[in-house]
This record gives C-alpha cells, sequence and structure tokens, in this order.
C-alpha cells in the first residue's frame, strides 16, 4: 500500500505513483569558475558546496560572483539543486531546495522544478541518497544526469501534506543548525582560552589568590613515560588501533584474543594514559584512556603511549596545542605519512607550570570538554532522529 510508516493526522488515501520526470522539468547551471567568486557580487553556488555547506535548504548562499547577469543561469525559488559530478556517488546524490530568488547556479549542476512543494522534494530525494548513488555512472569522476534522475520513483501525497512534512522537517534542521552553531561557538572559546593559558597569557591563581610559581621548560621524557614497559598481554582484551579512536574518543571496541592479535598489539593500558598517534600527529586523533571496566585494553604500536608524571590531564591539552603540534611536525618524516618516532618525541621541549596550576587548568578545561561532549551528544541525537524521520514519513 502507498502511504508512509509515519503520517501526521488528518491526511488519508494513498500516495500517487509517479517519476520524478512526469512532475519536474530540468535544466542546467552554467559554469562559475574559481576566479569569478568575489566579495561582492551575485549570490551563486557552485556545484561542490552542494555536498560540502547545504542541507535540504538553502536560505544562505555562502558565495558570490562578479560575472554579469547575462553570463549566468538563475533559479528560481523552490528549485532543487542536484550536483551532475563529484568524486563519489553518494555526494553526487544530494538533493538542496533554492529558497530565495537571485541565485546564480554553477555548472556541472541539475536544475529541477517540480510540480508542488520543493522543499519536500528535496527531503525525499534524500531519503532515497543510496538508490539514487546506485544510478550514477563513472568511476575517477561519476555522473548523475538528469536522464537519470527522471526515471526514479516516487509516491507523491497531495500539496498539504508535503507542505506540512516539509515545514516538519525543516523545524527539526532548525533545531540541528542551532545545535551546530552552539557547538561551533564552544570549540571555538575552548581554541581561544587554550591559547591564552598555555601562552601563559592567562594565568590562574591559588586557593588564597596569590601567584603560581613560573612555569618551568622540560622536555616531554623528563616529565612522563614514554611508552612504558610493557607486561605480558592479556589472554583476551580489547585492541585499539589508529581506526579506533575518532575525535579523542574510542569508537570502536574490537575483542581479541592474545592468539590471534596483531603483532602491532603491544601497548598494555592504564587509566590516565595517554595514546599520541605518531603518523600524521596533525589529525590530533588523541586518546586519553580511562576505563570503568574490567576488560583490558591494548594498543597499536602506532600510538606513542605517554604515562605523565603529574596530571595527565593537563598533558593531554598540552599535546594539542598549536605549538606542540608544530614541533612535532618539525620531527616529522615521510611526505604521504608524516610520522614521528617515541625517542623523538620525547626531546619536545615544553613549558610546564607547577602540579596545582596544572590541576587548576585541566579542570577548567575537562569543563568545557563536557560542555562540548553535551552539545556533540545532542548534536548527534537530532541528527539521528532526522534520518529516522526521513526512512519512515516517505513511501
Amino acid at each position: 500500500m502507498s502511504v508512509p510508516e509515519l503520517r501526521f493526522p488528518g491526511f488519508e488515501g494513498e500516495w500517487e505513483d509517479k517519476n520524478l520526470g512526469d512532475i519536474a522539468k530540468f535544466s542546467k547551471g552554467k559554469n562559475i569558475s574559481k576566479k569569478d567568486i568575489s566579495e561582492e557580487g551575485i549570490p551563486c553556488i557552485r556545484y561542490g558546496e552542494l555536498y560540502t555547506r547545504y542541507k535540504e535548504k538553502i536560505t544562505d548562499v555562502f558565495s558570490k560572483t562578479d560575472l554579469g547577469k547575462d553570463e549566468l543561469v538563475f533559479s528560481s525559488k523552490n528549485d532543487i539543486i542536484i550536483p551532475t559530478s563529484g568524486e563519489t556517488a553518494i555526494d553526487l546524490a544530494t538533493a538542496s531546495c533554492v529558497l530565495n530568488e537571485g541565485v546564480a547556479i554553477g555548472g556541472d549542476t541539475n536544475i529541477i522544478k517540480t510540480k508542488g512543494d520543493g522543499l519536500f522534494f528535496s527531503y525525499y530525494l534524500n531519503s532515497k541518497r543510496k538508490n539514487i548513488a546506485k544510478l550514477a555512472q563513472g568511476v575517477s569522476v561519476v555522473h548523475l544526469y538528469s536522464t537519470h534522475l527522471k526515471i526514479i520513483d516516487l509516491k507523491v501525497p497531495r500539496i498539504e501534506e508535503q507542505e506540512k512534512i516539509a515545514s516538519f522537517l525543516s523545524a527539526v534542521d532548525e533545531k540541528i543548525e542551532k545545535l551546530e552553531k552552539k557547538l561551533e561557538l564552544w570549540e571555538a572559546y575552548k581554541k581561544g582560552m587554550m591559547q591564552k593559558i598555555f601562552s601563559q597569557e592567562l594565568r590562574f591563581k591559588d586557593e588564597n589568590g596569590d601567584e603560581y610559581p613560573e612555569w618551568e621548560e622540560r622536555k616531554l621524557c623528563e616529565i612522563s613515560i614514554i611508552n612504558p614497559k610493557a607486561n605480558i598481554l592479556p589472554d583476551e582484551f580489547v585492541y585499539i588501533d589508529l581506526e579506533s579512536v575518532d575525535s579523542g574518543i574510542l569508537k570502536k571496541i574490537k575483542k581479541t584474543m592474545k592468539k590471534d592479535a596483531p603483532s602491532r598489539a603491544k601497548r598494555v593500558l592504564e587509566n590516565n594514559d595517554i595514546l599520541y598517534q605518531t603518523v600524521r600527529p596533525y589529525q590530533k586523533n588523541n586518546l586519553f584512556f580511562q576505563s570503568n571496566n574490567l576488560d583490558n585494553y591494548v594498543a597499536s604500536t602506532g600510538y606513542a603511549q605517554i604515562r605523565a608524571e603529574q596530571d595527565s590531564k593537563f598533558l593531554y591539552h598540552l599535546i594539542h596545542t598549536k605549538n606542540f603540534v608544530n614541533n612535532v611536525l618539525a620531527r616529522c618524516t615521510g611526505t604521504s605519512y608524516p610520522a614521528i618516532n617515541s625517542k623523538d618525541l620525547g626531546k619536545i621541549k615544553i613549558f610546564i607550570p607547577s602540579s596545582s596550576e596544572q590541576k587548576k587548568i585541566a579542570s577548567f578545561l575537562s569543563r568545557l570538554d563536557e560542555k562540548i561532549e553535551m552539545l556533540g551528544i545532542k548534536l548527534e541525537f537530532w541528527e539521528n532522529y532526522k534520518k529516522g524521520l526521513l526512512q519512515k514519513m516517505f513511501c
């Protein structure tokens, strides 16, 4: 039966079977090169921005061009834009509805004018991204032309239901966008505070309001044990490799037996150890290890294991500063995969405060991390909620 799993009250009847070509007219954008982009001029959208900067609806346009109107192709309000070429098929299967007038559309784009609510069809098409991606052709560069899009099967409700669905999903997007902006602001605030703290522009005071001692210059190996002598590998453990950690969070839990473990599984972890990614360290994809369960954890030798002698959380924040990362990169070898060995890592000089000030700094930055983490969890919830809606609100 042609009705969605999730439907608003008051709407009845089956959705009508259509091809996209039955309800839409197609046209193409006109090339706007990088050199045509300017600070002032006509608002424009280039094809690569559709899958890197925009979602289902476009209200604020990022780019402008100094080309004249007679050199451009414009969309109308409620037109849908889909790229015609890109690096991956899933990038191409990205629909965005333009909700304002007078926007120039760059080359390598399909412009789709539908009979109905454009925003509804933008959400609808994105709910079918995987199926649309299968229509793309090519290897190094893939293409998705209007002839491919015209044959897409749709189930179309009456315009009133289209508008209701589009309005609801748009409200969900607004919630997501607000969380994204809030998260971005807190991340920028933390970055600014770290710059001030580790440059000593901002200093903390003790409980009596007195100044802490001056910071001392030390080598990393003088204030920590790097790659402490490993215990015998446990018979069963959670193995952490370079794919397990994402943005400082252990995302993939891989349990393995000692007899099946890869040869790189050598770093037996203790709580508060720091795992420093020695390959491509500019990614800052390191881990502050803490676990409350009884599992054993072993990390790959792709990490340097750092065990701080004083406050380990302070040291974890320090190794993410721009100055420290630049010192690491200066000692790296290799081009495609720059890497530093643990011995050279230990030679890097850093400035550290007293143990008491370390704890105060670590506590302050950790509170910011907790705020950022909570916002990230909320954002992930709403993003998953939206994905669920896209699956259930369309046939």
